[in-house]
């Protein structure tokens, strides 16, 4: 079969190379009908040029390259879209995914297996993250409407019709491991041990793994806007009770002067209601928004995709 490999890179220049010799070295002998695609996410390195140079001397080599940053889900989707193999591989140009574990999920997919998963152990990892990391999926999952599996990244190797599944639904705000999930299809889970970084550095930080977080619990779900009208009725109902507390309280001992704690208590604390109610709406009319401009996930400044090929 044509095995395709999308690897997206933003800055990239000091790994790309050794991923791609690593790729031939342990795929390549395996699959002789191997095409590599490499996304390369508006990096401000010389990662372009590298991969310039390996299409020139290797025709395997195939690349697409954005005219800015458009972020990794961009890059994913630019690779699917110009992947032409029965099977493609998504992966990390970092090495922190081991290309050798692609034999163990061949040997898996040769089984009519559609989606083939290469899931991170947490053998290694701080005590803290791997807390934060359990208690994250904990959540996620009591809250999206898709199963979401702690350690499962994007590497994976996806049939042709697990691909095509994923091309067909054109939403701007793309969130790729609820979307690997709700296409469904059978799975199979590979454990791995992590693996350090083969060079450079990651260009994801703290606001932007909140981000994304956020972006999995607005995508797959409108739980927060139905959690909004319940903790709105329950501030109703408790307000509506404080109200009876004092007409009570007022006809056993009388009125007593009126406390500006507790007036400014009530006001700030439904003032705060409202804001966190209006932001969670707000978001979802964002979404919206963005959903309807239709803008391209993506604007390609240069390509190399092959004879015949196009964007």
């Amino acid at each position: 079969m044509r095995l395709s490999v999308v690897v997206p890179c933003h800055n990239e220049e000091d790994v790309v190379t050794l991923l791609y010799r690593s790729l031939l070295v342990e795929v390549a002998p395996v699959v002789p009908d191997l095409e590599l695609v490499f996304v390369d996410d508006g990096s401000t390195d010389s990662t372009l040029e590298v991969l310039k140079k390996l299409a020139a001397d290797d025709d395997r080599v195939r690349y697409v390259s954005f005219s800015r940053n458009f972020g990794k889900e961009a890059a994913m989707l630019a690779g699917l879209r110009t992947a032409t193999g029965d099977g493609v591989v998504i992966m990390d140009a970092d090495l922190q995914h081991p290309p050798r574990l692609i034999l163990a999920m061949l040997e898996v997919f040769e089984d009519g297996v559609d989606q083939v998963v290469a899931r991170r152990t947490r053998a290694g990892d701080p005590v803290l993250r791997t807390v934060l990391s359990k208690l994250y999926y904990r959540l996620m999952n009591r809250m999206v409407d898709v199963p979401l599996g702690d350690g499962q990244g994007d590497f994976r190797l996806l049939s042709r019709r697990a691909v095509d599944a994923l091309l067909a639904m054109p939403e701007a705000n793309r969130f790729s491991k609820g979307l690997f999930g709700w296409i469904g299809y059978e799975h199979v889970i590979i454990d791995y041990e992590n693996v350090a970084r083969a060079g450079g550095a990651s260009t994801w930080s703290m606001g932007r793994l909140l981000n994304y977080g956020l972006d999995g619990v607005m995508s797959f779900n409108s739980k927060p806007l139905r959690a909004s009208i319940w903790i709105g009725l329950l501030v109703v109902l408790a307000s509506f009770l404080y109200l009876l507390w004092l007409i009570a309280n007022a006809l056993a001992f009388g009125i007593d002067v009126p406390g500006y704690i507790t007036t400014v208590a009530v006001v700030t604390t439904l003032s705060g209601i409202q804001l966190v109610f209006l932001g969670v709406i707000g978001e979802y009319i964002g979404r919206i928004y963005m959903e309807a401009k239709r803008r391209p996930h993506y604007v390609v400044s240069t390509d190399n995709l092959g004879p015949g090929r196009g964007t």
